[in-house]
This record gives structure tokens, sequence and C-alpha cells, in this order.
């Protein structure tokens, strides 16, 4: 039986490690996306400054917290059999459901995640010992209800109060220093500077302390480091604000140091300390509750099935081993992590200053928000006298900002960086300090949210987007705590009367759901590169990088479009539903690849050297015909599907035949198009135009003969009808393929004539 149990503390070590990984991959985001955004330093350096706070957090961290042993459910009424299938419900739900945010790029609370899959799983436990009594006990015997609500209306509270006060210190921070911060910087900078590291420097003292070894040193006069910390706050605030004012203006005069920078990286070690020092726990707070508990059965000599919990409900002192391990662990996953860039690049995307490819598609609740803050904006409008609206939209001018942005491709300025991290710090600060349960993610989320609607990031272009990317992103948060309390109240009812088997085929199932996931996240990942372009560089773009990339996307996108019109005729000539149904969702993805890229072409336009401007014409051009082309696909599977969907009639014999030529006619075309374009052979494209006359006088015939036989009896008014829009659709289709052919031609004898080398 030890032996037994023994197993399961390994499996409970072994997920724990698997945790780190992706718990490290969705926090990432906290700390990181403040100096990514603003590029406060090369990214191997933010990288190294949040490994050191990573590595040293986990180091002080106690490595325990009280939610894992005793913040969600009551121990001593489990006995140590049930406690351990409960965390090992709990570490293989809180991989996957971190694994899959990871996966899809959106930032979630970790914390939230082990509270309620504790929370599910105990309550699965409890009702499991609850079916096997008299009824002599509730749920609330087991379950510490007050803990959970507790924690639910924190997240309510500080989603609010994060959004709110991060808006209103960006604005008045903009206010004061403008994008034009350099010369106002002068004069204010180092007291600013010794406000936002006074916060930060708090923030570190407080959060750094909660839990670690030091906590509870006792000093001369009798108090603990922790108490002295709290009962000094504002001696400890004063001192600060003057040593760091003093310090900064130093390093200004006299080093010429960049003052923001600083602010950012200090602000990028304190809240990755934080993280490791008490999120950690989060990741292996579990196993190590299952490792102490493991320990005392031993000791103890009593049946798994007999022996109480209570052990739990006592202080546990981690072994320093453990936590050092856990911290190389989360600082190489900080490295190495693919996951961890995507996450990051969620939030930096929905804060970034300028418009461009929006992540997220608008849905209704985000329209209504835009419209009624519009007429809210009207309102101020006509209230405000004209001087102080000129006066504030002057602050507001981006000129200095959008020629460092073209410098320097950053996604937002070190003032709104610094304010990021300073109000995160200070906000989490006073939480802590009261005792107040929040999320680390949310409120960093939310004060990059608010700092970016003040910012006046969100324009009219934008704001239905990035609101609606927020909402999304919120409403993943309550999907992680319905999802996180549903999976582990399964898993636990299948690992308790599963046993061993269960465990395997679980651990199995997890196995092959991070290999998909995997696959899924890669696929994204090219995806979106794909999509991006030229719109991802950051450096000064060229004739000689458009053409090359016109000519290198056309080729692709034709040969997608070669295999895509082959499928809808296979499908509609076999009735094969499966296939139509898979061809409709890849012609949509193929039209949102292009679409993607039609939508990034102002970006393209504006890197342009000057120059090269009358280039962009060319392409706009190509890829205006190559979105026509990817429409004509569209509109030619939905008409069939909609006909194998509901049963319709075939093709005659006469209307197969007559669509297979035309088919195949088509698919020659194409391949002449690529042969061209591929070998730059545009002399050629005369003989492709020809090509384009005989199709076209094909498909007019075919349409005079169907109009011709309808009037025959017998013959599916139904197929009859489809067969006529599909000869429509591969008429536009032949002429649209045709015409970005002679796009790039056209682009060719331009560059060929006006560019020199």
């Amino acid at each position: 039986m030890e032996t037994y149990f023994l197993i399961f503390v390994v499996i409970l070590f072994v997920l724990a490690i698997t945790d780190l990984v992706v718990g490290v991959s969705n926090d990432a985001v906290n700390f990181l996306n403040s100096s990514i955004g603003s590029k406060a330093a090369p990214f191997k350096v933010i990288l190294t400054v949040a490994a050191l706070g990573v590595l040293i957090g986990a180091v002080f961290s106690s490595g325990m917290m009280e939610v894992a042993r005793k913040g969600i459910f009551h121990p001593e009424q489990y006995y140590f059999s049930e406690i351990m299938v409960l965390f090992l419900a709990v570490m293989i739900t809180d991989i996957l459901l971190l694994d899959l945010f990871n996966t899809y790029a959106l930032p979630t609370s970790t914390t939230v995640s082990i509270v309620f899959e504790l929370l599910g799983a105990a309550v699965a436990v409890a009702f499991i010992k609850m079916a096997g009594t008299d009824g002599d006990t509730t749920l609330a015997t087991y379950i510490n209800s007050s803990s959970a609500l507790a924690i639910i209306s924190g997240i309510l509270l500080s989603i609010i109060i994060a959004f709110s006060v991060g808006a209103i210190v960006q604005y008045i921070s903009r206010i004061i220093f403008s994008f034009n911060y350099h010369k106002s910087f002068k004069l204010f900078g180092t007291i600013w500077g010794g406000i936002a590291i006074t916060a930060i420097t708090y923030f570190i003292l407080l959060k750094g302390l909660k839990g670690s070894a030091f906590a509870g040193y006792e000093l001369e006069n009798g108090l603990t480091v922790s108490d002295w910390v709290k009962q000094s706050t504002f001696i400890i605030i004063i001192y600060s604000f003057v040593g760091w004012t003093i310090i900064l203006m130093v390093m200004h005069w006299l080093f010429r140091i960049n003052i923001l920078k600083f602010i950012v990286l200090v602000g990028t070690f304190a809240l990755a300390m934080a993280f490791a020092g008490n999120d950690l726990v989060n990741f292996i707070g579990v196993p190590l509750a299952g490792y102490e508990s493991y320990k005392a059965f031993i000791a103890s000599g009593v049946e798994a099935g007999s022996f109480s919990m209570e052990v739990l409900a006592g202080k546990v002192q981690t072994p320093p081993l453990f936590l050092v391990l856990a911290g190389f662990i989360m600082v190489i996953t900080l490295w190495f992590s693919r996951k961890a860039k995507s996450v990051a690049a969620t939030t930096i995307d929905l804060s970034r200053q300028d418009e461009g490819s929006e992540r997220f598609e608008s849905f209704y609740i985000a329209r209504v928000i835009v419209r009624r803050f519009i007429a809210v904006g009207n309102v101020i409008k006509a209230i405000l006298p004209g001087k102080v609206r000129k006066w504030i939209n002057s602050r507001f001018e981006r000129d200095s900002y959008d020629r460092m942005k073209q410098e320097k491709g950053v996604s937002f300025d070190l003032i709104r960086a610094s304010v990021n991290l300073m109000v995160a710090s200070i906000l989490i600060s006073i939480a802590t300090s009261m005792k107040l349960p929040l999320s680390t993610t949310y409120v960093t989320f939310m004060v990059a949210m608010g700092t970016s609607l003040a910012d006046r990031a969100w324009g009219r272009e934008s704001a239905v987007y990035r609101i609606s990317g927020v909402v999304t992103v919120i409403t993943g948060w309550f999907f992680t705590a319905i999802m996180a309390f549903t999976v582990a109240f399964v898993m636990a009812y299948v690992i308790y009367y599963g046993g061993m088997v269960a465990i395997f085929v679980l651990i199995l199932g997890a196995g092959f759901f991070f290999y998909r996931t995997k696959v899924i996240h890669k696929k994204r990942e090219e995806e979106n590169r794909k999509k991006e372009g030229l719109a991802s560089e950051t450096s000064p773009i060229n004739i000689e990088n458009i053409f090359e990339y016109c000519s290198t996307t056309l080729v692709d996108y034709l040969q997608k479009t070669i295999t895509l019109y082959d499928r809808i005729a296979q499908s509609l000539l076999n009735e094969d539903l499966k296939n139509a149904r898979k061809t409709r969702k890849k012609i949509d993805a193929f039209n949102a690849e292009i679409k993607e890229i039609k939508s990034n072409i102002h970006i393209i336009i504006k890197r342009l050297r000057e120059e090269d401007i009358d280039s962009g014409h060319y392409y706009v051009q190509v890829i205006d015909y190559l979105r026509e082309t990817a429409h004509s696909l569209r509109f030619l599977i939905e008409p069939v599907y909609v006909h194998i969907d509901n049963n319709h009639p075939p093709l005659a014999e006469e209307q197969a035949n007559g669509y297979s030529e035309i088919k195949e006619k088509i698919s020659v075309l194409l391949k002449e198009i690529i042969e061209i374009i591929s070998q730059n052979a545009y002399q050629d494209t005369d003989k492709v135009i020809e090509l384009q006359h005989a199709i076209l006088n094909d498909i007019q015939k075919l349409r005079k003969r169907l109009i011709k036989s309808l009037k025959k009896e017998g013959l599916s008014t139904k197929s009859s009808m489809l067969y006529l829009e599909i000869l429509n659709e591969s008429k536009n289709l032949c002429l649209y393929v045709v015409n970005v052919l002679k796009a790039q031609r056209d682009f060719v004898l331009y560059k060929a004539q006006n560019h020199h080398e």
C-alpha cells in the first residue's frame, strides 16, 4: 500500500514540473508586457532581469500557501487516501486548463484556476463521503465556502478598480508629460521616478515578504520583520521617495541613464519576483501538500483509509531544494517557452498605441459600448471650452512617438510602461496589506487596458476590436473558474473509482492533449506570421521587399486556389458532405488570411521608403484581386454545401461532365499563371489571356445549353440553378486570377522602369 501511494506522490511531482512550465507560460505576461511593449531594453536583457526576479522570488518563497492545504476545504475531514485523489485531480486539471489557455494565447489566473480546482475536487470527494454516511454531515462540514466567495468578490472588485485607476493615472500622466515627454521629463522626471520606484520598492517589501522565510524573523524590539514593515509604512515611503529621487537625479545628471528605462526594468524585476514568491505555490503547493501528507502517513502506521489529514492544518516549511529546483525550471521556461511569448503578445496587441491588424473580431456588446462612449465623449466636447479641448488634444499629439515607433517598433512608450508597473504594484501592495484576495494576472492586465484607453490607443478605428478582445479575455477568466471546478470534480470521481488504471489513462490522455495543443499552437503561429507578412517587420520596406513578398504570396495562394476549387468540385460530384464541410472551413481560413493581409496594407504603405512609395499602388492592386479570388471560392462553396446538406438531387450527367471540363481547364489556367510568376516569364501573359478567353467562351456555351435544357421534363430545378451559379462564379474566378497576373506584370514593368540598383 505504501508503494501504491508513493507512485501517487511521484506522479504529483511529475505533474508539478509540467504545471510549472504551463503556469510560467501563462503568467509571464504579468511582468513582461510593459518592458517588451515599450522595448525598454533588448529582449535578452529583459528576460535576464525577469529571470533574476523569478529565481530570487522562488528561493525566498515559503513554497506553500494556505489555500492548497486548508483555504478551500477542511483537511481534518478527509482521510489520506481521499486527499491524494483530490490532489491528483487538481494537478491533472490544472495543467490541461492552463495549457489550453496558453495555446490560444489568452492570459488567465493561475490562482483562480487552482482555487476552483481544489473546490471542485473537494466537493466531489465530499459527495462521495456523504453518500457513504447516514446523512449526519453536510457539504459545509467539508468545504470552506466563505474563502471561495471572498476570492470571487475579490476578482470582480480587482477588475473594476484596476481598469479605472490605470485609466485615471495614465490620463493625468499624459497631460503632465505628453507624448513629447523629453522636455518636461527634464524638470519632473526625477520626482516621477522617485514616486514610481518608491511604489515598486514598497511592493517588493510587502509582496516579497509575504510567506517568505524572513517574514517571521524577530527584531530586537520583539516585532517580526513583517509587522515592522506594516507599522513603518509611512516612514518607508518617505525615506524611499527621498532616497530614490536623489539616486535618480545623480544617475540622470552624471551618468545620463534613462530614468524611465530604469523604472521599467526595476518594475519588471519586482513583478517577476512577486510572481515567483507567491504564485509559485499555485504550481507546487498541491504536490508539496501531497508530499507532506505522504510523510505523515508513513510515520503514523495507520491505514490510508482511516488516517485523518489534520497535519495539513498546521504550518509546514518547504525544503529549500524544492524551491531552488522550481526556480530554475521557471527560468528555463521563461527563456524557451514559445507559448509565453504568444500570451504576452495578446496583451501587447490589445494595448498597443497604433492601429493595425487586430487579433479579435468585433461583436455586439463591444459595438454597443463604443457607441455609448462616443455619445458620452460628444457631451463632454460640448461642455468643455474650445481652448481647453485644444490644449488637452495638444498633450496627445503623437509626432515624436510616431518617429520613435518608426525607428524602434515600440507598441507604447516608456511613460505608459512605467504607469502600468507603478499602478499594478500599488494596487497589489494595498490588497496584500489589507489581506484582500486578488489575482495578479487580472490586475496587471486590466491596468494595461485602462492605460491604453486613457492614452487614446483605442481610437474609432480599433476600439471595437480592442474591447471585443478585453471582453473575450474577461469571459475566459470566468470560464476558467467554471471549467476548473467542473473538470476537477469529474476527475476526482474518475480517479476515486478507477484507481491506478484511471490515473494511467488520464495521464496518457493529458500527454496526447499536450501533443495536440503543441501542434495547434505551432500552426497558429505559422498562420499569424503568414497573415502579418511584411507588417510583422520593423525595418523600413523597399520595392524589393514588396515585390519578393508579392511573388511568393501569389504562388502560394494560387496553388491553394487550385486545391480548393478542385475540392469544391469533388464534394459536389461525389455528394460528399464531409468533404464539403472541411472545404468550407479551409476556404473560410483562406479568406481570413487574405483579409488580414489586406487590413495590413496601410502599415506597409506607412513604412515604405519615400522613393518607393509609388510601388504601393501595385501592391494594393495585387492584393485586391487576390481578395476577390478568395471571395469567388467562398461564393462557390456555400451553395454547394447547402445543396449537399439538404440532400438535393445531384447534377445531371451532362451538367457534371461540363463542370468537370471547366474545372480541369481552370486548373490548367492557374498552373500557367503560377509558372509565369515563378519563372518571371511575363512575356507569356498573352498565352494565358487566350486560354482565359477560351474558358469564358466554354462557360458561355454551357450556360446557353443549360437554359435551353430547362424546358425538358425531369431536369431538377435545384441542381440546374446550382449549376448556373457555379458557372457564373467560375467565370468570375477566371477573370480575377488573370487580373492578379496582369497586376503583377504591371508591377514588374514599373520596377524595371523606375527601380535602380
